[in-house]
């Protein structure tokens, strides 16, 4: 059985194909998908293969940092945000690093600048990796620099 994590309701973690070393997400269970935040977001075809094009702020706050990233698009699905509305978004798989350890996981594209954090972190994407303990913060340690 592999080792299960223990994680608090927020942590860091890196995106390391994206290009993004650091990105701070709050750890959602009530969310089945991930999500990361994009301020644009253009589909494009490379070669037969439908891919997206799209930017990240990575950093709350810092409008100046950019991590410009492009992955294929596994889907487009309608997904609900917590107050109820439906958004049509981009879903890709990416590596994710939490805690040390490295696995794929789906991510979902959207705004979510005026939210708190640039990233939630689904049930989906910890299922049978990682146990929540709520009233703790950064239990896993920040990522080092990615190697790309």
């Amino acid at each position: 059985m592999p080792e299960v994590l223990t994680v608090g309701w927020r942590e860091w973690l890196a995106l390391p194909e994206l290009g993004i070393d650091k990105i701070k997400a709050k750890v959602d269970t009530g969310a089945r998908t991930s999500a990361l935040h994009t301020f644009y977001i253009e589909p494009f075809m490379k070669g037969a293969e439908h891919w997206v094009k799209f930017g990240v702020h990575p950093i709350q706050g810092d409008l100046e940092t950019v991590v410009h990233c492009t992955a294929p698009i596994k889907d487009q699905r309608t997904v609900r945000d917590s107050g109820g509305h439906a958004e049509d978004r981009f879903v890709i798989d990416t590596l994710i690093n939490l805690g040390g350890k490295t696995f794929t996981a789906e991510l979902t594209l959207t705004n979510r600048e005026n939210m708190r954090f640039r990233m939630l972190l689904g049930r989906t994407a910890l299922r049978g990796r990682a146990l929540v303990s709520p009233g703790k913060s950064y239990l896993c340690q920040k990522p080092q620099k990615c190697k790309h």
